[in-house]
């Protein structure tokens, strides 16, 4: 398939920039992944929609201030940095993306804080991006609660006031370079209400890293390389949701990266769970065969990216690109702090 398959038109002003003051009042399309029948709904009446014995799957994965700026020690001059993943094994060695990249030499030494934390660039990697060595006094994540900052995505322009408004409600694992948005919209009220329906809550874990920021350079999608991604899945989930299938209920992923850890266990153990670790670059897209979800609760994503490949994947490319075209008519709000899709 071709990587133009996946455009569609967006006007800039459709790009959310910013979070509604309650998170549950965001728009719902509701789309028949069968038929592309398409309903306008509040996301709070989500409710409705997912029935008693259910299982809805949250990742509940925390965002770091993953956002860095500092100086070449031996220039002064201003760097930023993006923590993306922490390397297993290699202590304080972190995967990061640096602007701009082509000063960054291997041996290049980066101050910040005026000096509470250095980095030290070991090696280059693709796409502007760097293994740096942190070097600092005390407890590495205390240090960047004070120095970092939230790492938004660069279409949203607006300084964000509430940090906490790039978090789900139910954010408790450290070590994301970006939320999963799809998660931003529910409260606690809504997922008591949920709960209190019947409706089983279940936690899995991937942070997510570069693929978020990576975009598809291949005009064939089928060469594009995914970036790997830890996950976890404890055994109380992997029971929970085993029990799930038994009972002929329905598994409600709740975003892209909910789905992509529930496909990758479920493509590992012939659609059986189990609790596991481990690092994931599965790709999903048209063709695929769902052995995990039924329906997916995801926001509305880029044009040409694998997040809408994944949703055309599991609702029908066409569907998608309609439904996408009729969210643009209706000026529903895009991307992060935009509006909600439920996909059955």
């Amino acid at each position: 398939m071709k990587l133009e398959d996946f455009d569609y038109y967006l006007p800039e002003e459709l790009i959310a920039q910013t979070p509604l003051q309650d998170r549950a009042a965001s728009r719902l399309m509701v789309l028949n992944k069968q038929t592309g029948e398409i309903t306008h709904k509040i996301f709070s009446d989500i409710i409705h929609y997912l029935n008693p014995g259910d299982c809805l799957v949250l990742n509940d994965t925390k965002v770091m201030p993953a956002r860095l700026f500092g100086m070449k020690e031996d220039t002064n001059a201003h760097v930023e940095v993006l923590l993306l993943k922490q390397i297993e094994g290699e202590g304080d060695k972190w995967e990061t993306l640096v602007k701009p990249a082509k000063r960054i030499k291997p041996g290049t030494v980066i101050s910040f804080g005026g000096g509470k934390l250095h980095a030290k660039c070991i090696d280059t990697l693709e796409y502007g991006g760097r293994i740096f060595e942190f070097q600092y006094d005390g407890i590495f994540y205390e240090i960047l609660d004070e120095l970092g900052e939230m790492p938004l995505p660069p279409y949203i322009k607006k300084r964000l006031d509430d940090a906490d408004r790039y978090q789900t409600v139910y954010a408790r694992e450290i070590g994301s370079a970006a939320a999963p948005t799809a998660g931003l919209h529910f409260t606690e009220k809504l997922l008591a209400d949920i709960k209190n329906k019947g409706v089983h809550i279940a936690f899995i874990t991937l942070h997510v890293g570069l693929g978020t920021f990576r975009p598809v350079n291949v005009e064939s999608i089928e060469e594009h390389e995914m970036h790997a991604e830890f996950y976890h899945m404890t055994e109380e989930t992997a029971n929970l949701l085993n029990e799930v299938k038994k009972n002929g209920r329905r598994i409600i992923s709740v975003g892209t990266t909910s789905t992509r850890t529930l496909e990758t266990i479920a493509a590992r153990h012939n659609g059986s769970f189990v609790a596991e670790s481990g690092w994931t670059d599965i790709f999903i897209y048209p063709g695929f065969q769902f052995k995990a979800i039924d329906c997916l609760i995801t926001n509305f994503h880029l044009p040409k990216s694998t997040l809408i490949m994944l949703v055309s994947a599991l609702a029908g490319r066409e569907h998608i690109l309609h439904a996408y075209e009729t969210a643009v008519k209706e000026c529903y709000r895009f991307f992060s702090f935009g509006d909600a899709m439920f996909i059955h």
